[in-house]
C-alpha cells in the first residue's frame, strides 16, 4: 500500500513539474494584440490589430477530426514544411471558422511579411491579410468539443441580443492551448460586429 502511495506522490509531483515546464514554454507564445473597448462581464468587445495569417480550408466535420486535420497540415508547414525548410515562431491563438466550410488559421509572427513567407510543400496552405475588426469574444475553460462549442456560441447570440448588437453571424472558435497543457486551459468564441456605434475604450 505504502508503495502504491509513493508511485501515485510521485507521478502528480511529476505531472506538475511538466506542467509548469509547459506553462512556462508557452507563457511567452506571441498573440494576435487587441484592446478591450468595453467590458460587459459575462462577454467582453475588442479591437484587434490588422494581422497576416496562413490558413487552410476544409470540409466541415467534428471539432476533433477538423481540428486535428487543420493542425496538421498548417503545423506541417510552420515546423519546415515548405521550400526553405523554414521554421517559423508559432502564434497563438489558433482560430477556426464555423461555417458550411471551415478555416483554420494561424497569425503569421510580427515583423515578416507575405513576401517572406517560405512556399508550402503542401499546396492547401495559404495566405491572407486581415484588416483591423471589432469583436464580440466570450471565454470557455477546459476542452472544447463540438457540443461545448455550440453552447457558448449560443450563449454569445442570446447576450448580443439583449445588449442590442448586431453582428455578421459569423462565429470563430479561439484556442489557447497545446494539447499536453492540461491546467489553465483558455477557449473562447468570437463574432465580427456589424454595427457601426462608437465603442468606448474601458
Amino acid at each position: 500500500m505504502k508503495t502504491i502511495i509513493i508511485i501515485l506522490a510521485i507521478s502528480a509531483i511529476l505531472f506538475f513539474i511538466f506542467q509548469a515546464f509547459v506553462l512556462r514554454a508557452t507563457s511567452g507564445t506571441e498573440t494576435h494584440a487587441y484592446k478591450v473597448l468595453n467590458d460587459y462581464g459575462s462577454f467582453d468587445v475588442r479591437q484587434y490589430e490588422p494581422a497576416l495569417f496562413s490558413y487552410v480550408v476544409m470540409k466541415s466535420d467534428s471539432y476533433k477530426s477538423t481540428s486535428s486535420q487543420g493542425f496538421r497540415q498548417l503545423a506541417g508547414y510552420i515546423f519546415g514544411g515548405n521550400d526553405k525548410s523554414q521554421k517559423i515562431e508559432m502564434t497563438s491563438p489558433v482560430a477556426m471558422t464555423m461555417e458550411d466550410s471551415v478555416t483554420m488559421k494561424f497569425k503569421i509572427p510580427e515583423g515578416m511579411s507575405l513576401d517572406q513567407m517560405p512556399k508550402p510543400s503542401n499546396s492547401a496552405v495559404r495566405f491572407r491579410s486581415e484588416p483591423e475588426k471589432v469583436v464580440a469574444a466570450i471565454r470557455f475553460g477546459g476542452w472544447s468539443t463540438d457540443e461545448r462549442i455550440a453552447e457558448y456560441t449560443q450563449k454569445l447570440k442570446e447576450l448580443l441580443a439583449e445588449k442590442g448588437i448586431e453582428h455578421n453571424g459569423n462565429f470563430s472558435y479561439l484556442g489557447y492551448n497545446p494539447p499536453y497543457e492540461l491546467i489553465n486551459r483558455k477557449n473562447e468564441i468570437i463574432v465580427e460586429l456589424s454595427t457601426q456605434e462608437p465603442l468606448k475604450e474601458k
